[in-house]
């Protein structure tokens, strides 16, 4: 279909296809005579010229082909005027010899060269040749013979330095030049000085002179030094045909071809050339030297536009079938007949809309198989196989096993990635609603480490399972995108790192309930899952809020899962500046201990109201946690807590706190307590706030130093089964009711 198509516009268009080859028609063809030689060494040989008897036109026109050289070497008649290109146009190119005069320091002559040259039936040429002079104290004569007349001419060169001195300048700095007369029979040059090159010798101790062919001469300064130059140029002559009768009278062309006398031509010249006429090429000279030339074959030598047809000396043009007249693209051109036209437009017309209706289709699949197959590539290179083997695992064993989306779903959700409502160094979030109109979270990552994809599945697998109030929930997944694309519950009340440095309205009750409530879902994470899992990544700006100011941890894509009592090195450490645990980036091991230390400096963040690096600090105490512990020491503890939360009736569990927070960011991990601990000793300060024995205690505070030490130095273990009091978090973990028992450190 497509050929048809190209045939039917080519025919419409009224293109004519021919084979193109190279016009020769402006270059004569250097022909000799049958069975005489064409070549001496390099150079052509053509008829009138020739190497042996009955070759040449009269001895005017002999070339002595000498053979001792190698190659051999065409020498004018039986002189030793080398020859270096003959062209039938008129033209001889022959070397001469450069004149000159050279200097030493004192100006006294060494060298001197004074080349001339004569000439029977050949004239110096006007168009193609120049007097050049070479020097900076120098100048030339050139001289010779017009007829019977003298001539006599010359030009100047000085400098005083190179500096002054320009490649490719010939205008009297270093070099000059002039034209010449046509029709010099004999040629003699000069070089001479001003001053003996005295004032110049360093770099010109030498003047040169020579007549050359122009295009074959380009000036340079190296020409200036002494032997810089070459001892011989081409220079050119004109030859023609000389006779006492009219050139049609000797018959001095062939076939096809007519006398042309030259436009340079003198009195003192009776001479003619030959030249073929128009539409024919080839040697002039020869009866049969000028062929016609196939203007049809090149189509820069027709002025057709649909046929051409070749005749002798011209050609002639014609309209196809279904046109007509004159054909030419200086006439009339071709006019399509209007039936024919119809016709033709019709097909034309049906073709192309059923060729792009064709090729439109065939792309349409072609695209569709390619994305499809780049589709199964994805999954297959982000471990879909694996993700459904071990979803099929807990078939049955989990209510909230996690989806797996396809690429338009989640297109369809996102409504084609419209909404950002997050950007990150790991990738970018977007809002959506699944079909029930549940909002959802879509997280798009920007690169995967394709050597640890069974280990993101096996994550992906495992935080899945984790249905606590407090993750945020991963509902599934895509993995037919380059990076695979995560699926969470939307939680829309902002970060807590928003609602610290920006909003700062949380009260410190609320404050503690997150700090405890985000301590819980990091012991479960650590001590309470089949693999525990250590986040890596814990700070405020990774804990969302929900409308009532649930804590609900995220961003779980720097996690790893950890067998217990293990330690895991790395090369690499992630994690955020100012939460990253200090013995983790000096050691690159990781252990849950380095998870204690960053919510360490989430809590300092609650108390304190600051963030975790301080850009109003010297760069030694931007850390907060390290100005923190260094306030601490310096028994400064109210000046950094956040004035926002301070009153009389929680000094005291604001200093207890406090000192939670100072083990949590000790530097070395042993010191620091467990998450299980530090949550524990969390809910149980929040339990007491919600029963008042803060309240109690800091108004009895004064009855006894021995109270006081009763409530600084105890701390609470949660026994399960036993007691009355709960948890704030009763009722959304599944948690079993606790009960606070206060212990006596010894004390």
């Amino acid at each position: 279909m497509l050929v048809v198509l190209v045939l039917l516009l080519l025919l419409a268009m009224g293109c004519r296809c021919s084979t193109s080859r190279t016009s020769t028609a402006a270059v004569a063809h250097a022909q000799a005579k049958p069975r005489c030689p064409n070549r001496c060494g390099d150079v052509e040989i053509p008829y009138p010229f020739g190497t042996k008897r009955g070759c040449f036109l009269n001895k005017d026109f002999l070339i002595t082909c000498n053979d001792t050289f190698n190659p051999p070497k065409p020498f004018l008649g039986e002189s030793n005027i080398d020859v270096v290109n003959i062209s039938i146009d008129g033209h001889l190119n022959v070397m001469q010899y450069t004149a000159k005069a050279c200097y030493d320091a004192k100006g006294n002559l060494v060298d001197r060269n004074l080349p001339y040259i004569t000439f029977s039936k050949l004239f110096v040429s006007s168009t193609g040749n120049k007097l050049v002079v070479i020097g900076c104290d120098s100048y030339a004569i050139v001289s010779g013979f017009l007829g019977e007349d003298n001539y006599e001419s010359g030009c100047r060169s000085t400098c005083d330095s190179l500096d002054y001195v320009t490649n490719g300048s010939c205008v009297g700095i270093g070099c000059c030049q002039i034209e010449i007369p046509g029709g010099l029979k004999e040629l003699d040059v000069e070089a001479r000085s001003y001053n003996n090159h005295t004032k110049v010798s360093s770099f010109n101790p030498c003047t040169y002179a020579f007549v050359v062919d122009q295009s074959r001469f380009h000036f340079t300064s190296n020409y200036l030094a002494r032997g810089g130059i070459r001892d011989e140029f081409p220079m050119v002559l004109d030859w023609e045909i000389i006779t006492n009768k009219t050139c049609e009278e000797a018959k001095i062309c062939g076939q096809n071809a007519s006398c042309d006398k030259p436009e340079d031509n003198t009195s003192t010249s009776s001479g003619y050339r030959c030249k073929c006429n128009k539409g024919y090429e080839g040697n002039p000279y020869l009866s049969d030297g000028c062929q016609d030339i196939n203007e049809c074959e090149d189509p820069s030598l027709n002025n057709c536009t649909h046929i051409c047809d070749n005749i002798p000396g011209s050609y002639t043009c014609r309209c196809r079938k279904g046109f007509h007249g004159d054909g030419r693209k200086d006439g009339g051109g071709c006019t399509r007949n209007q039936y024919t036209a119809m016709i033709l437009a019709l097909g034309i017309g049906i073709s192309f809309v059923v060729a792009i209706m064709s090729i439109s289709w065939l792309h349409f699949l072609w695209t569709r198989r390619r994305h499809m197959k780049l589709k199964e590539k994805f999954v297959k290179q982000n471990g879909g196989s694996i993700l459904r083997q071990e979803l099929s695992k807990l078939q049955g064993r989990s209510s909230e096993k996690a989806k797996i989306f396809i690429e338009e779903e989640i297109k369809t959700v996102t409504n084609n990635y419209a909404d950002v409502i997050g950007c990150g160094g790991s990738g970018n979030v977007y809002k959506g609603f699944l079909p029930d109109r549940t909002p959802v979270a879509v997280k798009k990552s920007k690169i995967v480490d394709q050597t640890k994809i069974d280990e993101f599945i096996n994550e992906l697998v495992v935080v899945s399972q984790i249905n606590r109030r407090n993750v945020v929930r991963l509902l599934g997944c895509c993995l037919e995108t380059q990076v695979p694309l995560l699926v969470y519950e939307f939680v829309g009340n902002g970060t807590l790192f928003e609602h610290i440095h920006k909003n700062g309205n949380l009260s410190w009750e609320r404050r503690l309930r997150i700090a405890a409530e985000t301590a819980g879902v990091l012991s479960y994470l650590h001590s309470e899952t089949n693999v525990p899992i250590i986040h890596r990544d814990v700070k405020s700006a990774n804990i969302l809020l929900d409308e009532n100011y649930t804590p609900k941890v995220s961003d779980f894509g720097a996690s790893k899962l950890v067998p217990i009592d293990a330690i895991q090195n790395y090369t690499v450490v992630q994690g955020t500046l100012g939460y990253i645990d200090p013995e983790y980036l000096q050691t690159c091991k990781l252990t849950d201990k380095s998870d204690v230390y960053s919510f360490g400096v989430v809590l300092v963040e609650l108390l304190t109201g600051k963030m975790a690096l301080l850009s109003d600090k010297p760069e030694e105490e931007r850390s907060l946690a390290m100005n923190f512990l260094s306030s601490l020491k310096q028994n400064r503890l109210l000046e950094i807590l956040d004035n926002r939360i301070v009153n009389d009736g929680n000094k005291q569990q604001l200093k207890v706190v406090t000192e939670l927070a100072a083990r949590c960011i000790s530097v070395r991990g042993e010191e620091r307590p467990t998450m299980k601990e530090v949550a524990l000793e969390l809910q149980g300060r929040l339990s007491l706030m919600s029963n008042g024995q803060y309240y109690l205690r800091d108004n009895v505070e004064s009855n006894g130093a021995q109270e006081t030490k009763y409530f600084t130095a105890t701390f609470y273990e949660c026994r399960d089964g036993i007691g009355s009091h709960t948890t704030p978090t009763d009722g959304y973990d599944s948690m079993q009711q606790l009960e606070l028992t206060a212990f006596d450190d010894g004390s």
